[in-house]
């Protein structure tokens, strides 16, 4: 229990540190999040240079605006809620560019598949059917899944109902469930 108290008191001084605009601070929690945030991105946008842009701006919006964290959440919380709302509204900014890019994916995918080592290949597949889900499902299977959100908090996030949050998601289990059906029968 000292160590994570100690924990949250170092991190309670990084972030006084970054208030007073202490970059050596601002570059420690940008390592101790970095990873974590990234990843977060990542499966919302799919796309590493989109992910990469939205951790960027992120990490920009929260520094300007660490004044405003009030530690009712844990710094964490505060910086993923700020990424899933810049990967949203990255997703929804290129929603054009991100269907063309989903077109050239599917285009190689087989492809890419026949050189990958069989353990790949079912990874490789999980992925790629997760990048064909439409965008509303994806978010919600990302939020839902990957990050634990409950569909009280994803209808919150996406300003959606939450049944309609729990009907995205179940028809984007649904629609996984076919695609990766379709490429074993095709495989």
């Amino acid at each position: 229990m000292g160590l994570e108290a100690s924990t949250v008191n170092l991190h309670f001084e990084i972030i006084e540190r970054c208030r007073h605009g202490d970059e050596a601070a601002q570059y420690e929690l940008y390592r101790l999040y970095s990873k974590a945030m990234f990843n977060t991105a990542f499966r919302i946008c799919g796309a590493r240079e989109e992910a990469e842009d939205v951790l960027q701006e992120s990490f920009l919006s929260a520094f300007k605006h660490i004044a405003s964290y009030r530690a009712e959440a844990s710094f964490g919380a505060w910086l993923k809620r700020i990424v899933v709302n810049k990967a949203l509204s990255a997703l929804k900014k290129n929603a054009r560019e991100a269907l063309m890019m989903e077109e050239v994916v599917d285009e190689h995918q087989y492809e890419v598949q026949n050189n990958d080592t069989p353990a790949t290949i079912d990874v490789d597949r999980v992925r790629m059917a997760v990048m064909e889900l439409p965008t509303g499902f994806r978010s919600v299977l990302s939020l839902y899944l990957f990050e634990g959100y409950d569909h009280k908090e994803i209808s919150e996030i996406l300003g959606i109902s939450e049944s309609t949050s729990k009907t995205q998601y179940k028809r984007a289990k649904d629609k996984l469930r076919s695609l990766l059906e379709k490429e074993v029968s095709h495989g």
